[in-house]
């Protein structure tokens, strides 16, 4: 993994570790390019992510070890913006950034990846789920605000599958994705949940090598010692799909590394 722009610091709320320690962690493993990506605030489900009187915070420290480390790697800086219609905010999507990764968290505002809330699959039609899932990533695609697709599959973490066919379920999204010229991670934090792989799967991510959408890496860390965990992994599963290049962005600019 020689790109991580996806990895958490304890402004969100649910994660630890000080900064020095996630990037000493990344030299270690030989990344070259690495991104903060924290949660962005929003006006809802506040308890999960840094405020808005944060984010002068938070931008500054992350380019304040960019130079305290810029002998060592190259770090970036962005957020990871949850999708929920009616809730995104011009502070945080015009924000003096490298890049924004577009995530959905939220299906009809409950927290479907959430274990507090795990309880609500029970009585769902799983499909129903699935389906409205990939509706939410299609339409946040189309909004063309965010540079990256955030873990692809995540509706899949507590393994609650579908029956229907999960490629015909995310194809609309998929192509959204395709034509917003995003960029697709490989989340590696999938292989720590229950679901124990990555996002997206191997399946969904064939066919988005089909449509020639380009990836990027992501360790979505929470804690120091996540960074680049199953690295090897992810990279693997890159490479057996076809892929040889992985991206990564300067001031909302798309560069291209070859792993």
């Amino acid at each position: 993994m020689i790109v991580d722009l996806h990895n958490h610091t304890p402004l969100c709320n649910h994660a630890q570790g000080t900064m020095d320690e996630y990037i000493n962690a990344a030299i270690k493993k030989n990344i070259q390019i690495f991104g903060f990506s924290d949660h962005a605030p929003m006006d809802f489900d506040p308890k999960y992510r840094m405020s808005f009187a944060q984010m002068k915070q938070y931008e500054t420290d992350v380019l304040h070890v960019k130079q305290k480390y810029a002998d060592k790697l190259t770090i970036t800086l962005g957020y990871e913006v949850d999708y929920l219609e009616g809730h995104m905010d011009k502070r945080v999507l015009d924000a003096n950034v490298d890049y924004l990764i577009g995530s959905v968290h939220f299906i009809d505002e409950w927290g479907f990846d959430n274990p507090e809330f795990i309880g609500r699959y029970e009585n769902a039609d799983i499909n129903e789920i699935w389906q409205k899932y990939f509706d939410a990533v299609e339409a946040m695609a189309k909004t063309k605000l965010f540079d990256i697709v955030g873990h692809l599959d995540l509706i899949k973490v507590f393994k609650f599958m579908p029956t229907k066919s999960i490629v015909k379920i995310a194809k609309n999204a998929l192509k959204a994705i395709k034509n917003a010229d995003m960029v697709l991670e490989i989340n590696a934090a999938g292989y720590r949940k229950p679901i124990g792989e990555a996002y997206p799967s191997k399946e969904l991510l064939q066919e988005a090598y089909k449509l020639n959408i380009p990836i990027t890496f992501s360790s979505d860390a929470h804690k120091p010692e996540q960074v680049a965990m199953f690295d090897k992994e992810v990279t693997q599963l890159a490479k057996d799909v076809g892929y040889t290049e992985c991206a990564y962005f300067i001031k909302r600019e798309r560069k291209i590394l070859t792993f």
